[in-house]
């Protein structure tokens, strides 16, 4: 080892990449975005080792934990493409919450983790206002959560968002449990993709060399780049709301793996779903992915949400009275399919309007 020069100056973290006190500004500016998403249960305050939560004060009687990981995917690049970051979070949150809510459970908290290749303490501003819009949204706290800095794994304009929520169902009341022949399947509106299928959408668009600051079709009053940036919907609360008021046997998140690859998780193997394409109104962006790439349906079917980002079955006496709950909530629902007997398939129609 060769000995250092007297005059040669002192390497410090800031030399190898890692900017401290952006860190620390960083978490100065996001504390009041944390404070907005507290709510029973929650103790202590930003600053901790760990997130405290108290399942104690909510009244289970039989209480069963529930959690959920998931990211944001390719989406994030083209966050990153667009200079959009204050949305991200929402379906960074959405992406677990409504994984736990398939399950029958109360969201309670939420964590999240920020990796980037340089810390600018007003980007994660954005993306962390966007994660505690995300929770309020869904009735959790974000309990807690991780910025790192990664020089030399990450470039600087780079960044990746992940997420970690816990929620809570009586031991009874978990999902799904009594599906049957007969039973209605109902679709809640997603009015674009969500967090899946990016990396196909992205190659479509490229292909068909369209821009993203151009309308996606004729006559659209924004951009294609904002169609897709469109942040998720977050179903869990109307999802507590309906279990108040209708017997409901199953919850299906439709993410990767679209309707057929999501509802079959949810099927007895003694039962088959049918889902009709035309029952329902497909967001126009998906028919402009096919298009600009010329995807045959049945990948369509198998990556792309196709306008339905939550499919709730239960029984026939219950569909109306589940469709008029989803509506008033401010949800677009149709009746998009049946369970029959069968042996655990998921069947789609092409009948559409």
């Amino acid at each position: 080892m060769s000995p250092r020069r007297a005059d040669a100056p002192r390497l410090t973290y800031a030399d190898a990449g890692v900017d401290v006190a952006a860190g620390e500004k960083a978490v100065e500016l996001i504390k009041d975005h944390v404070h907005s998403t507290f709510r029973t249960g929650v103790l202590g305050d930003v600053g901790g080792f760990g997130g405290l939560f108290d399942i104690g004060r909510l009244g289970y009687r039989d209480p069963v934990l529930v959690s959920s990981t998931d990211g944001v995917g390719t989406k994030s690049v083209l966050v990153r493409d667009l200079g959009r970051y204050d949305t991200i979070g929402i379906d960074c949150v959405a992406m677990s919450v409504d994984d736990i809510a398939a399950h029958g459970a109360e969201p309670l908290f939420f964590l999240d983790y920020i990796s980037v290749g340089q810390l600018v303490p007003e980007r994660v501003d954005d993306l962390v206002a966007g994660v505690a819009r995300g929770c309020r949204e869904a009735g959790c706290a974000l309990l807690g959560g991780e910025m790192s800095e990664h020089p030399g794994v990450m470039e600087p304009g780079e960044f990746d968002l992940v997420g970690f929520a816990v929620g809570v169902v009586e031991r009874g009341a978990l999902l799904p449990a009594g599906v049957a022949p007969g039973d209605q399947i109902v679709g809640l509106a997603s009015p674009g993709l969500r967090c899946n299928g990016y990396a196909l959408a992205r190659q479509a668009i490229q292909r068909a060399d369209r821009p993203l600051d151009k309308p996606p079709w004729r006559g659209a009053g924004h951009s294609l780049g904002a169609e897709l940036l469109r942040p998720s919907v977050i179903y869990a609360p109307a999802l507590l709301d309906l279990r108040r008021r209708v017997e409901v046997h199953a919850v299906c998140h439709v993410t990767g793996g679209g309707i057929p690859g999501n509802l079959v998780r949810v099927l007895p193997p003694s039962c088959d779903a049918h889902v009709a394409r035309g029952a329902w109104d497909e967001p126009r962006i998906f028919s402009t992915i096919q298009a600009l790439g010329e995807i045959a349906d049945d990948e369509m079917e198998q990556v792309f949400n196709l306008g339905l980002g939550m499919l709730v079955i239960l029984r026939p006496e219950d569909g109306h009275r589940a469709l008029d709950t989803l509506r008033a909530g401010g949800h677009q629902a149709w009746r998009v399919g049946e369970i029959t007997d069968g042996d655990g398939r998921v069947v789609i129609s092409h009948d559409r309007r």
